[in-house]
C-alpha cells in the first residue's frame, strides 16, 4: 500500500459521504466540522473547550469561531469551569440539544440510505473491513474513556438489553429466566409507552459496539422518575461506563424537573452499589426475598434531586 493508494480512497469516502458540502448534504447550516463539534458536546463526558480543541485536533482560533457562532445561534452556552475557573465549560442549550439531535438523525437517515444499497450478503464483509482498518490505525492501543459515546437507542438496542442482561446476570450469579422476563417486561413497557420528554434509555457504544445501558423511567410517586437496568460488558469495565450512565440518568432526571431518583437492586451487586452512592444515592428500606432461582436482598436507594444540584 502507497500514500497514494490511502489518498484515493480518502477521495473517495469523502465524496461518498458528502462531506465536501456536507451542510446541502443534510439540508443544514452547519459544516461537517461543525457538525462534529456539537455531537461531541451532546455525546463526550468533557465539554471544556480545552478538552474539545485537543480531542478533535483543531486549531484554537477555528474552534473559537464555531463556538462563537453557536453562541450567537443560542445552540451553546459558556461558563467558567467548577474544576479550573481559567477554563471554559461549554454546555448545549435546549435548543442546541435539539439541532444536535435533527443533525444526528439526517445524518442516520443518509448512511442507512447508503447501507441501503449494500447486499445483505455483503454487509458483514464491510463491517469487518472497517473494523480492520479501525483497528490497525490505531496501532493496538487499548481503549480509552474518550472512545465510549452515550447515544439513544437505534433498532434492536431494546432487544440487545434484554439479552445482555439475562446472559450476564445468568454468568455472573446464577440467575434464572426469571430475571430475564422481567428484563423483558420493563423494555416492553418503555417501548409500547413511553414519554420521551420524562423518560429515557441510553446505550454506552464503543468501537461500534453497544457495552452497557441504563434507563430512566417515571416512578408511581409524584415527581420522581426510577433509574433501571444499569449494564455494563465484562471487557469495557474500569472505563468510567457506569458513572457516564448514572451521571446521565441524574442530569436528565433533574433537568425535566423530578424531584426525587429511586431504584431497586440487590446487595450482590456491589459494583453497583458503589456507584449509586458516590451519586450521592442513599439507601431507603432492604428487604430479603427469593427470586431469580436465588436468596437475596432487595434494596430500595433515593436520591433528592434538589438537595444534590451542583
Amino acid at each position: 500500500m502507497t500514500v497514494h493508494d490511502i489518498r484515493a480512497f480518502n477521495r473517495f469516502y469523502t465524496n461518498v459521504i458528502g462531506a465536501l458540502d456536507y451542510s446541502r448534504h443534510l439540508y443544514a447550516p452547519y459544516t461537517l466540522t461543525e457538525s462534529r463539534v456539537l455531537y461531541e458536546l451532546a455525546h463526550s463526558p468533557r465539554t471544556d473547550a480545552a478538552d474539545l480543541r485537543t480531542e478533535l485536533s483543531l486549531d484554537a482560533g477555528y474552534l473559537s469561531r464555531i463556538l462563537n457562532k453557536f453562541e450567537q445561534d443560542g445552540l451553546i452556552e459558556r461558563t467558567p469551569s467548577r474544576q479550573d475557573p481559567r477554563r471554559r465549560r461549554v454546555t448545549l442549550t435546549a435548543r442546541g440539544r435539539e439541532t444536535g439531535k435533527l443533525l444526528e438523525e439526517r445524518a442516520n437517515e443518509s448512511v442507512g440510505a447508503l447501507l441501503s444499497t449494500v447486499p445483505a450478503a455483503d454487509r458483514p464483509r464491510l463491517a469487518e473491513a472497517m473494523t480492520t482498518v479501525r483497528t490497525i490505525l490505531s496501532h493496538g492501543r487499548p481503549p480509552r474513556r474518550e472512545d465510549v459515546l452515550l447515544r439513544e437507542p437505534g433498532p434492536g438496542d431494546l432487544g440487545w438489553i434484554v439479552q445482555r442482561n439475562a446472559a450476564l446476570y445468568a454468568a455472573e450469579y446464577g440467575w434464572n429466566a426469571d430475571y430475564e422476563g422481567l428484563v423483558a417486561r420493563i423494555v416492553a413497557d418503555f417501548a409500547e409507552d413511553h414519554d420521551p420528554h420524562l423518560e429515557r434509555v441510553w446505550i454506552a457504544e464503543l468501537d461500534g459496539r453497544p457495552v452497557g445501558c441504563v434507563m430512566c423511567v417515571r416512578d408511581e410517586a409524584p415527581a420522581t422518575a426510577r433509574l433501571r437496568l444499569l449494564l455494563v460488558e465484562p471487557d469495557a469495565r474500569g472505563l468510567g461506563i457506569g458513572d457516564r450512565l448514572v451521571t446521565a440518568v441524574v442530569d436528565f432526571a433533574r433537568g425535566v424537573g423530578h424531584r426525587d431518583l429511586v431504584l431497586w437492586t440487590n446487595d450482590v451487586l456491589s459494583a453497583a452499589r458503589h456507584i449509586y452512592q458516590r451519586h450521592g444515592f442513599v439507601l431507603a428500606a432492604e428487604k430479603p426475598h427469593r427470586s431469580f432461582g436465588k436468596d437475596l436482598t432487595g434494596q430500595d436507594w433515593r436520591l433528592d434531586l434538589h438537595g444534590t444540584a451542583e
